[in-house]
């Protein structure tokens, strides 16, 4: 009787293990897929960003708001940009920050952040 006992123990703490496990593994899926809708959202914001810096080019406000925008489409909120307008025909480089939320059990509830940079150079406007 107690080598069936030992069995069904060890089945228990296998089956324990298993279950562990695969919560573990989709926590980790979750935190990867909301780092990369997070780089995905940042690249979007700051390549809609670069060119409103400039001219508005049919955006619907600010480089700051464009990028916004194209955060919030993405599924992501944004935490800063460093977009300032510039009229000049010098080249310049926009910085975004965003965050996307994400659940994972036990842990709870936190924010997955990515940072992405877009160039733009109004002189190449001129062919």
């Amino acid at each position: 009787m107690t080598d069936r006992g030992s069995i069904a123990v060890t089945l228990v703490a296998v089956i324990a293990a298993a279950l562990v496990l695969g919560v573990g593994i989709a926590d980790v899926a979750i935190w990867m897929r909301a780092r990369t809708e997070a780089s995905a959202a940042a690249d979007a914001a700051a390549l809609a960003a670069a060119p409103v810096t400039f001219q508005a080019f049919g955006a619907r406000g600010t480089a700051a708001e464009e990028a916004t925008r194209f955060a919030e489409m993405n599924g992501a909120r944004m935490v800063w940009c460093v977009c300032p307008p510039d009229p000049s025909w010098e080249p310049r480089t926009v910085e975004v920050e965003v965050a996307v939320d994400v659940e994972v059990w036990p842990l709870g509830r936190f924010s997955v952040t990515a940072r992405s940079k877009a160039e733009f150079v109004p002189a190449m406007l001129l062919g």
